[in-house]
């Protein structure tokens, strides 16, 4: 069963990736959890003009890193096959396309992140995969 959760370094995404371990039980084939973390992309043309293509991959990367640190200790104490990548681009896009590429069975998420409106009942992000998804979406809160 692969499962793919979504980590943005906020509480609500860890929230899912315990979720994910305390039920791994339920599921009939052992559980192989993939983390993704996405990174927005820099938009400024005059930035890019000063940075290096690797660079900007670099400092991705970086941060895609430090947000994925603890969900990923916390798969990998658990005992559990644990696979994490960072990503850039659209968050509901780019989630909902390694889903699909990745073959994952099931999105397990928060359902806020770490968007400027914290106190949104469902955020963005989440509304969005529930709409673009190729596999069930389960949101936790």
């Amino acid at each position: 069963m692969k499962i793919l959760i979504p980590v943005d370094g906020s509480e609500n995404a860890l929230r899912a990736v315990r979720h994910v371990i305390d039920t791994r039980h339920w599921y009939a084939t052992p559980v192989q959890v993939h983390l993704l973390n996405v990174q927005p992309p820099v938009a400024s043309g005059a930035v890019k003009m000063f940075i290096s293509r690797d660079q900007l991959q670099d400092y991705y990367e970086e941060e895609g890193q430090k947000a994925l640190k603890t969900a990923r200790d916390l798969v990998q104490t658990a005992g559990l096959e644990c696979h994490a990548r960072v990503g850039v681009g659209d968050a509901a896009g780019t989630l909902t396309a390694f889903a699909g590429s990745e073959q994952c069975d099931l999105i397990v998420m928060g359902t806020r992140g770490m968007g400027a409106i914290g106190n949104m009942m469902l955020g963005s992000v989440a509304t969005k995969v529930i709409h673009l998804a190729p596999v069930p979406v389960q949101l936790v809160r």
